[in-house]
C-alpha cells in the first residue's frame, strides 16, 4: 500500500515538471509562434486592391467629426470650406458653384490639382445632371459626358465616368450646386456627401436665423422697441453676397415650372411681411408685433423639426414603420421642445403649440398614429 502510495507521488510530481516545463516553454515562444501564424495568414490572403484607397475619417465617427468642424464655423466662408474639406475626404474632386440668376458659376474647389481654375468657371444649367439638380433640388448622378459647356474638356473626367450634383437649399431656394466626382481612384461616398451638404444647409439657415432674431435674456426687462422686420427672401443672409463672377455666363433657359414656384415662395413670404392680414389669414386681427412673434415661432418649430429629421434619418424610417416614433426620438423631442419653450414658452405664440403642431405635420406625415401611444398631443 505505501508503495502504490509512494508512485502516486512520484507521477503527481512528475506531472507538476511537466507542466512547469510546458508553460516555460510556451512562454519563450509564444510571441513568434503568433508571428509565425499571422505571417502565413497574410500569405493566403489576396493582395488588398488599390482601385480605392481607403480615406482617413471614412465611417461614423468621421462623418461626426466632419459635421462638428461644420458647426464650429463662426461665419459663412469658414461653414462651407469646412464643407468643402470634409467632403474632399469623401470623393476625390469636389467643388462649389454659386447659383445666381440661373447662373452657376464656381467658388472654390479641392483636388483638382490647379483648383484655381474652378474658380468663375460655370456649370450647364440647361441640360444634364446639374439641370437636374438644380430644378428638382435633389441629389443627381450622372456621367461626365452630360456636363455640357466643355467641362469634361476643361477639367477632364473621373476614371468611371460617374459625377454627383447635390444642391445646397438656402430658404427653399438653390444658392449653390456642389459638383463632386471620384477621379482616378473612384472614390465617391454619395451618401456622406449629401449628409455633409444637408447639415450645411441647415447650420447656415441656424447661423441666419441667429442672427436676425437674437432672443431676449430670461432676467432681461421689457423694453419698448419697434418690432423687428419679419424674415423675407429678400432679407435672407446670402452666404454668397460678395461673389461676383468676372465672366458671367449667358443668361440660362430655366424651365418654367420651377421659376414661377420660386417667385410664387417669394411673393408668398414678401406679402406676409409687408400686406396686412387677410380675412383668411389665422394671424388676422392681432398687432403686427403678434403677428410677427407668432411667425417666429413657426419659423423657429419648423427648424428645430427639421433638424431632428436630419440627424436621425434611420430611427424616423424605422418609428414610422413601426409606429413608435416618439419613443424612438424621445430624447431629442423632448430636448427640442424644452428649447421652443424656453424662447415662446411665455409669449403670444405659446397658446398655439406650433412645436408639437410641427412635430405631427412633418415628422409623423400628418399621420398622429405614428408617434405611438406614449405621445400625447
Amino acid at each position: 500500500m505505501s508503495e502504490q502510495n509512494g508512485k502516486e507521488s512520484e507521477m503527481g510530481e512528475m506531472e507538476q515538471a511537466v507542466t512547469r516545463a510546458v508553460a516555460q516553454a510556451l512562454q519563450e515562444h509564444l510571441p513568434g509562434l503568433q508571428s509565425q501564424v499571422v505571417q502565413r495568414v497574410l500569405e493566403t490572403l489576396p493582395p488588398p486592391s488599390a482601385a480605392v484607397p481607403a480615406a482617413s475619417g471614412d465611417g461614423a465617427r468621421g462623418l461626426v467629426e466632419a459635421v462638428s468642424r461644420i458647426h464650429a464655423g463662426t461665419n459663412q466662408k469658414e461653414i462651407l470650406r469646412a464643407l468643402l474639406d470634409a467632403g474632399s475626404v469623401r470623393c476625390t474632386r469636389i467643388a462649389l458653384y454659386v447659383v445666381k440668376a440661373g447662373a452657376a458659376t464656381g467658388w472654390q474647389a479641392r483636388g483638382f490639382g490647379d483648383d484655381e481654375s474652378v474658380k468663375d468657371s460655370a456649370l450647364d444649367l440647361n441640360a444634364g445632371p446639374a439641370a437636374h439638380a438644380y430644378r428638382n433640388r435633389v441629389t443627381t448622378p450622372g456621367n461626365i459626358a452630360e456636363m455640357g459647356g466643355g467641362f469634361a474638356e476643361k477639367f477632364g473626367g473621373p476614371a468611371n465616368e460617374q459625377v454627383l450634383l447635390l444642391p445646397l437649399v438656402l430658404k427653399d431656394k438653390v444658392a449653390a450646386l456642389v459638383f463632386a466626382d471620384g477621379g482616378d481612384s473612384g472614390r465617391l461616398d454619395s451618401n456622406a456627401l449629401e449628409l455633409l451638404v444637408m447639415t450645411t444647409s441647415a447650420w447656415l439657415e441656424v447661423i441666419s436665423l441667429r442672427k436676425t432674431a437674437a432672443p431676449r435674456e430670461e432676467n432681461e426687462a421689457p423694453v419698448e422697441r419697434p418690432a423687428p422686420p419679419v424674415q423675407t427672401v429678400s432679407s435672407f443672409s446670402d452666404p454668397f453676397a460678395s461673389h461676383a463672377p468676372m465672366h458671367v455666363p449667358a443668361k440660362v433657359a430655366v424651365d418654367p415650372a420651377p421659376a414661377a414656384e420660386l417667385v410664387e415662395v417669394a411673393s408668398a413670404h414678401v406679402a406676409s411681411a409687408a400686406a396686412p392680414a387677410t380675412a383668411t389669414d389665422p394671424l388676422a386681427g392681432l398687432s403686427p408685433e403678434d403677428a410677427d412673434v407668432h411667425r417666429k415661432a413657426q419659423r423657429f418649430a419648423r427648424l428645430l423639426v427639421d433638424e431632428i429629421k436630419l440627424y436621425n434619418q434611420a430611427k424616423v424610417a424605422e418609428g414610422r414603420r413601426n409606429k413608435d416614433l416618439y419613443d424612438r426620438l424621445k430624447e431629442d423631442i423632448d430636448k427640442s421642445r424644452g428649447t421652443f419653450q424656453k424662447r415662446y414658452g411665455t409669449t403670444v405664440a405659446a397658446s398655439a403649440d406650433y412645436f408639437q403642431a410641427e412635430l405631427v405635420r412633418s415628422l409623423a406625415e400628418d399621420d398622429l398614429s405614428v408617434m405611438g401611444a406614449n405621445f400625447h398631443r
